[in-house]
């Protein structure tokens, strides 16, 4: 969207006869854009770790640079923080708010969750255990509330500016009249994706393909496949529908993602004490082999801490009405990565009690 724009505003496109390809959803020339920025990403991946290591140090100054500049922009426009802050809640009920923000955070979680389990991607660069601790502690929960913060208080002043709420900061970059501002900040935004999209994107499948077959698939060609999966899985679709993209696609993983971090944290520090012996993890006939390859017990509370939450999934996606499910499980699916999470957690604990732990 940030190229598109930044080609819209660059050669004065008309964009009153655009033309959106059936079975695309988006324009050509939008499609251009969304492969020309696939072609990006790809580019750094295939230069490995250490490009993308020296692109996410250049892209985080960026990162700041466009956060504080809207803030800035926010303040001085809307003579202050805007109406959010002095406008009365809009739930007129406790139940009201619980309704909307059980569903929000879980969503944010899970959003969030895809980096939490794929950390060690990153972490195990660190020259100690303090120093991939200080990094989290210092970069992530800071720098997330900032943002944040900062996107309400522009979004808060985009009302008193335009009349109307505008929370894509493309879209309201594209309402500045001074090139000098719009294109800087335009490319800025687009560096920032790069880098968070590599990050938190790419990264992880990429070592987890090449984990799947590593004689035959490296780093280098787990990125590409995961990029092709990128490109078929139409993600400018997941964005054009909030609601859609909140409930359906945020929340859905989340019952996905909250059973393997439950698993995981149950195994690491509750039955393995966090100890892991390294070298067993690497060997065909190690502690770790289980059962060709697999641990029963964990895919089982898997599967199980999954479970609860299809039913409201699949109201959710329109597939089940809401009348053929118990309410008790459209309401679960909200707490979907909680939920799963505790349920997943407390049978792999219970399986290792009972002794079925292969």
């Amino acid at each position: 969207s940030a190229i598109h724009s930044i080609l819209v505003i660059t050669f004065g496109w008309d964009l009153s006869d655009r033309v959106v390809i059936p079975a695309l959803g988006i324009s050509a020339a939008e499609f251009a854009c969304f492969m020309a920025f696939w072609f990006l990403n790809m580019a750094v991946v295939v230069r490995g770790i250490d490009c993308i290591r020296w692109l996410e140090k250049l892209g985080a100054p960026f990162l700041l640079a466009v956060g504080f500049g809207l803030l800035g922009w926010a303040l001085i426009a809307a003579e202050g923080f805007g109406p959010i802050f002095s406008q009365p809640s809009a739930f007129t009920t406790p139940a009201a708010f619980w309704s909307a923000f059980v569903p929000g955070l879980t969503a944010m979680v899970g959003f969030w969750a895809t980096l939490s389990l794929n950390i060690p991607d990153f972490s195990r660069f660190a020259k100690s255990q303090r120093d991939q601790v200080l990094g989290q502690a210092i970069g992530l929960p800071g720098t997330m509330a900032l943002f944040a913060f900062i996107g309400v208080v522009v979004t808060s002043a985009t009302l008193v500016v335009f009349g109307e709420a505008i929370w894509d900061p493309v879209a309201l970059l594209a309402r500045f009249e001074n090139p000098l501002v719009v294109l800087p900040g335009l490319v800025a935004l687009v560096i920032a994706t790069l880098t968070t999209n590599i990050a938190a994107n790419i990264v992880s499948p990429a070592n987890d393909f090449s984990n799947l077959w590593p004689r035959q698939i490296s780093f280098k060609t787990g990125g590409i496949i995961a990029g092709l999966i990128g490109i078929l899985m139409f993600p400018w679709k997941l964005m054009a529908d909030p609601s859609g993209y909140i409930f359906s696609w945020l929340i859905g993983y989340s019952a996905l993602l909250g059973p393997i971090g439950g698993i995981m944290i149950a195994d690491y520090y509750l039955i393995r004490k966090q100890k892991l012996a390294v070298d067993e993890l690497y060997a065909t006939d190690g502690r770790y082999r289980y059962s060709r390859g697999f641990s029963r017990a964990a895919l089982l509370a898997l599967v199980l801490g999954i479970l609860p939450h299809v039913p409201g999934f699949l109201v959710q996606v329109n597939l089940l009405s809401t009348e053929s499910v118990p309410t008790f499980f459209t309401s679960l699916y909200h707490f979907s990565w909680f939920s799963g999470f505790g349920i997943a957690f407390s049978l792999h604990l219970i399986f290792h009690r009972i002794g079925f732990r292969t």
